[in-house]
């Protein structure tokens, strides 16, 4: 008889257990974060552009603050930076299959994804679904601070890529947290959103963010 490793044991109990969390955190109350977005200040337009299973969120390059997010100087020529955040492996190693799939919803490295465009950014992405939001200047300045902190530096500004992006002038580089099974790229994006004063609630699900930014009360939908 072959006995199962403990890694691959708690990878049947992830499988076995994964309808069971997804219910319960679909049904969980919607989190706090910082105060919502002050109607009648001035606010900076910010894009949620849904992939393929995922989120990225573009920002407008000219607007990020002096001495905040040094990697955004790498792109001097985009007028938006789009910012993803993902598994190391499977977001940037490619590794895709059933078992990085698997493999993913154990705590592992994790990557940021960061492309530089110019022009709108619905006509950079015309194939994908895009929710614009509004926030208030002081909420921009988190969200930045938010993308700025995610980096894993090592001590040296700017970050060092790990090497070229999926799509046009872009670029994968190392982040400090550890993504899992609670901690996928939508729920970060949600916390992201948070941080900016928007009131998202964590969603594991593309769909799931995407419907809560449907239905706020300052968006456009492209």
């Amino acid at each position: 008889m072959v006995l199962m490793s403990r890694r691959g044991m708690l990878l049947l109990r992830l499988i076995l257990l994964a309808p069971i969390l997804l219910v319960l955190w679909a049904c969980a109350a919607p989190q706090t974060g910082p105060a919502q977005t002050r109607e009648g200040g001035p606010v900076i337009a910010v894009y949620l552009v849904a992939h393929d299973g995922h989120t990225g969120i573009a920002v407008p390059r000219a607007d990020i603050p002096a001495g905040l997010w040094p990697e955004s100087r790498e792109f001097p020529q985009a007028e938006y930076l789009e910012v993803g955040w993902g598994n190391r492996d499977f977001y940037y190693g490619r590794n895709q299959g059933l078992w990085g799939t698997l493999n993913a919803m154990l705590p592992s490295p994790s990557v940021l994804h960061v492309a530089g465009f110019r022009g709108s950014p619905a006509d950079y992405f015309r194939a994908n679904e895009i929710v614009r939001l509004a926030v208030p200047v002081d909420g921009f300045e988190r969200l930045v601070r938010y993308i700025h902190d995610a980096y894993e530096r090592a001590g040296a500004l700017p970050a060092k890529a790990l090497g070229p992006g999926l799509y046009g002038d872009s670029r994968f580089y190392p982040a400090w947290e550890s993504f899992h099974l609670f901690r996928t790229c939508n729920v970060w994006m949600a916390q992201a959103l948070r941080a900016a004063g928007l009131p998202f609630r964590d969603s594991i699900t593309m769909e799931g963010l995407m419907s809560q930014a449907r239905e706020s009360s300052s968006v456009a939908v492209f």
